[in-house]
């Protein structure tokens, strides 16, 4: 009988397992986008518009829901910063039943296609499409790399530099979404999405235990209030101002989200996706990204 593989090498047999998944997928999604249909851009952008409203709602999950913010948000140890969470319903809420309806209506694949056939010419979807493009660049693509890069890095060891392992990981999403387009994408993101959801609810339950399931002795009033002050990270007057135009614009209008939403075939299935999206947004997501926190200044403090 062989040697058990160490835990080092396990954690390397499951990373080049899933990118062979995610290749796979790809592959899979190109050769059915080249068999059934002419490589439009609806077909590219927006998976054929083919896609059940269970891998809209999979999809538009893990696009807000990565590894790096379960540990960023629990790393506050407060309850308070659920309210993101809580608030993301109402904005999911706001694009089921108004943008939605507007997206299919008007036949758009993007949301600077939408702006443009609303105000007429192309200068303001150039403008908000360099402004989303930008904020990606600057914004979102530096954190996600950064944080791959370094896990991989840690994981096969540092003879090779960072920059190198964050441009592998570049290069292997890059033709994973350009070959296998959004359809490889949400299909991915849902059993992905899955995975996800059922080990952090697993963190949830393990957590409490260590402590006995009371995570409210011990612990500062507030860290555990939903009621943040002035001075708090949440002011609790801002959930009725800026708070609801943020989720409003994340939610109805981020070409992430909204590209998700109309992979359907129709509006009602684009619907049934975003609400339980929204399901469990309210219902799972608010205790993943703030219970293990708590617990973890009840265990090794601040």
């Amino acid at each position: 009988m062989s040697a058990p593989i160490p835990l080092g090498g396990l954690t390397q047999v499951a990373v080049c397992a899933a990118l062979t998944i995610l290749i796979g997928v790809a592959t899979w999604a190109k050769v059915r986008r080249t068999g059934t249909r002419d490589g439009s851009s609806k077909d590219v952008f927006l998976a054929g518009g083919g896609l059940s409203w269970v891998f809209v709602a999979g999809s538009i999950t893990l696009t807000n829901l990565s590894t790096d913010q379960l540990v960023g948000m629990n790393g506050n140890q407060m309850l308070l910063l659920a309210w993101w969470e809580i608030s993301g319903f109402i904005g999911l809420l706001i694009l089921a039943f108004v943008f939605v309806p507007i997206y299919y209506r008007q036949k758009c694949t993007t949301v600077t296609e939408l702006l443009e056939r609303r105000y007429g010419g192309r200068s303001i979807r150039t403008l908000i499409s360099a402004l989303f493009l930008f904020g990606n660049i600057l914004i979102y693509l530096p954190a996600g790399l950064y944080s791959g890069g370094l896990f991989l890095q840690s994981l096969f060891g540092p003879q090779l530099p960072l920059l190198f392992f964050a441009t592998v990981l570049a290069v292997i999403a890059a033709a994973y979404t350009i070959l296998g387009g959004l359809r490889a994408v949400a299909v991915m993101d849902t059993y992905a999405g899955i995975g996800v959801l059922a080990i952090a609810l697993l963190v949830v339950v393990l957590a409490l235990a260590a402590v006995d399931f009371d995570i409210v002795t011990g612990i500062p009033p507030e860290r555990l209030s939903m009621f943040g002050g002035a001075d708090s990270p949440i002011p609790f007057h801002t959930l009725f101002t800026g708070m609801i135009f943020i989720q409003i614009f994340y939610w109805s209008t981020n070409q992430n989200i909204t590209q998700k939403a109309m992979t359907a075939p129709t509006i009602r299935e684009a619907q049934k996706g975003v609400l339980a999206a929204a399901t469990i947004r309210i219902l799972i997501i608010p205790v993943i990204v703030t219970v293990p926190g708590v617990v973890a200044y009840k265990l090794l403090g601040d």
